[in-house]
């Protein structure tokens, strides 16, 4: 008899450890609470036993507020002397925003990128490349300012994400604002990033309400030679073939019962 797939937990590595506050116990808490709906699709673990990162998919955020960003990135920090954890953690609507974050938090690089059949995979190489760059955020020049999601929750529909973010590179004065726009195919085996370029927030934001007009693409984006290496590493790597789905439509997944919630970290009294 054929078996539903049901991905890991996060492994946040905190048995022994307590919270190192009450503000923390509650906020883990609060961000765990679901943690089988959290699917890990990228870790790292500190070899000196103090630091983890996580890039998850919260298969929840279709039932939260419209628009939730489905990105969860988690850096945990243990006082291996004391057996406490601390954490921070951020939302994000893109992966290479995640990983970004990740990255700066201490994370390695390649420790950053994706685990297998976790999902669909670059249409082409403009799509890996786009994505490269809001990875490495060269010089900081991208500043997120807005998102929108629209999840279907479907096979039926694909799914499209809006990031709107601030160019600060000089060669983009005179279009500062870019939607980076990223579609999902139906059948969720690949997708594509275009970006596009407009002078004010104003305009981007009428774009992406109104789609009117063509997106008012942005000239493609000039790398050297190491950077287009791993632009084409990362498609070489992601799924081509799956028959297994990592993260189907949110929608086909039936909420999690509260009787079914993880037991709360709790501090020892003292």
């Amino acid at each position: 008899m054929a078996t539903s797939y049901e991905p890991p937990r996060p492994d946040c590595r905190i048995d022994g450890f307590e919270a190192a506050t009450e503000q923390t116990e509650d906020d883990f808490f609060s961000v765990t609470l679901s943690d089988d709906m959290l699917v890990p699709l990228a870790e790292h673990h500190g070899a000196d036993g103090r630091d983890t990162y996580l890039l998850l998919y919260d298969r929840t955020a279709i039932w939260d507020i419209p628009g939730t960003a489905e990105y969860v990135t988690l850096h945990i920090t243990r006082d291996t002397t004391q057996r406490t954890f601390d954490f921070t953690h951020e939302r994000h609507p893109a992966v290479p925003l995640a990983q970004n974050w990740l990255i700066r938090q201490g994370c390695p690089a390649e420790s950053a990128e994706l685990s297998k059949n976790h999902g669909p995979r670059p249409a082409d190489v403009l799509t890996a490349r786009l994505e490269d760059m809001l990875r490495a955020n060269p010089d900081d020049r991208y500043t997120v300012l807005d998102h929108s999601i629209d999840n279907p929750c479907s096979f039926e529909f694909g799914i499209e994400v809006s990031t709107l973010v601030h160019d600060s590179h000089p060669a983009s004065t005179h279009a500062p604002y870019r939607v980076f726009i990223e579609e999902t195919t139906k059948d969720f085996r690949s997708y594509t990033v275009r970006q596009g370029a407009l002078p004010t927030a104003e305009a981007a934001d009428t774009w992406v309400r109104e789609r009117s007009t063509p997106l008012p693409l942005a000239p493609a984006p000039a790398f050297d030679g190491a950077i287009s290496l791993q632009a084409e590493a990362a498609r070489a790597r992601s799924t081509v073939n799956s028959a297994v789905l990592a993260i189907p439509p949110a929608a086909v997944i039936p909420p999690r019962s509260p009787s079914a919630a993880p037991a709360r970290v709790r501090r020892s009294a003292p």
